[in-house]
């Protein structure tokens, strides 16, 4: 949050739809920066850090109100293959937390008035194999395999304060159990959001069996959907919304596929503005973009919602 006054983001949620960013990726290569490699946008934690910040700094001024860090692919096995020991990658886990507030208060400075909030990323298993696997799910690993690889990341996470832990791009309803118990006991509110085709997860289990655990655990505030086709989105958050009672998060891709042997966007834009009020009569609450969806888009959500100071 931008200062001590402003309301959690769970209370914020409670009386109204606020809006959430785009692609970090898609950001950082519009401003001319390579993310070849294993370690993909968390490469620039070490490298460029100052980049990331402006990155969010972008969806801010475009009119978001959440911010996601830069810690997606940041994971200590992760950083390992590249080098990188286990004290310096908790460090650039933190610093993704403390580079979005920098963001946030530089876009006070500059005139924005409204709370800002600070949500860290966690992603999937497949998202630290970087090969796709985020999309298929199924990675041979049991429940406590998957609880204990999250785990500790998320502690160096909650451990930084933000306002709220991002499980997302979850592909499969195994990964979100585990990421349920993973949870308990940080202090930090979280949401889930699953990957999805059609109305079920890319592993192929049933939205409903797949939402429903999430519905008994305090410390999720918000289940839904994200880095999806935007037509599988509206349907996703109807159910999320009916399956758990909790406020919907969406955030869908461009609408464009991405070839993980090619590793290239192929096919047009699908999203638009003109989806959000559908979404928000469903049940979301925190509307955003995710894979090629950019600040002019974020922008339009926010006025679709009622303005950049709602």
């Amino acid at each position: 949050m931008t200062g001590a006054t402003s309301p959690s983001l769970a209370d914020a949620l409670a009386t109204g739809a606020l809006v959430l960013d785009g692609g970090m990726s898609n950001q950082l290569e519009a401003a001319g920066h390579d993310l070849g490699g294993g370690l993909w946008s968390a490469r620039l934690l070490a490298e460029r850090p100052e980049a990331v910040a402006e990155a969010h700094l972008a969806y801010f001024r475009a009119g978001a109100d959440v911010a996601i860090t830069a810690s997606y692919q940041a994971t200590f096995q992760g950083f390992a293959e590249h080098g990188i020991g286990h004290e310096e990658a908790a460090r650039l886990l933190a610093l993704s937390v403390r580079l979005a507030r920098t963001a946030a208060r530089r876009a006070g400075d500059a005139g924005v008035t409204r709370p800002l909030w600070v949500a860290a990323s966690a992603g999937p298993y497949g998202a630290m194999l970087a090969d796709g696997s985020e999309y298929r799910g199924r990675y041979g690993l049991g429940a406590g395999e998957l609880e204990r690889f999250h785990r500790p990341r998320l502690e160096v996470l909650a451990a930084a304060a933000p306002d709220v832990i991002a499980l997302e791009t979850v592909p499969d309803a195994d990964e979100g159990a585990a990421l349920l118990r993973a949870v308990r006991g940080l202090g930090v509110p979280v949401w889930l959001s699953y990957t999805v085709d059609g109305p079920r997860t890319r592993a192929g289990q049933p939205l409903e069996d797949a939402f429903a655990p999430a519905a008994g655990v305090d410390e999720v505030i918000a289940v839904g959907v994200n880095c999806c086709a935007p037509r599988d989105a509206g349907p996703a958050v109807e159910i999320a919304a009916r399956v758990t009672g909790k406020p919907v998060v969406v955030y869908p891709n461009s609408g464009e596929v991405w070839d993980a042997r090619a590793r290239a966007w192929t096919g047009r834009a699908a999203f638009g503005a003109g989806q959000v009020a559908a979404w928000r009569e469903a049940g979301a609450r925190l509307i955003g973009g995710c894979c090629r969806v950019g600040p002019e888009a974020i922008s339009a959500i926010a006025s679709a919602l009622g303005g950049p100071d709602r």
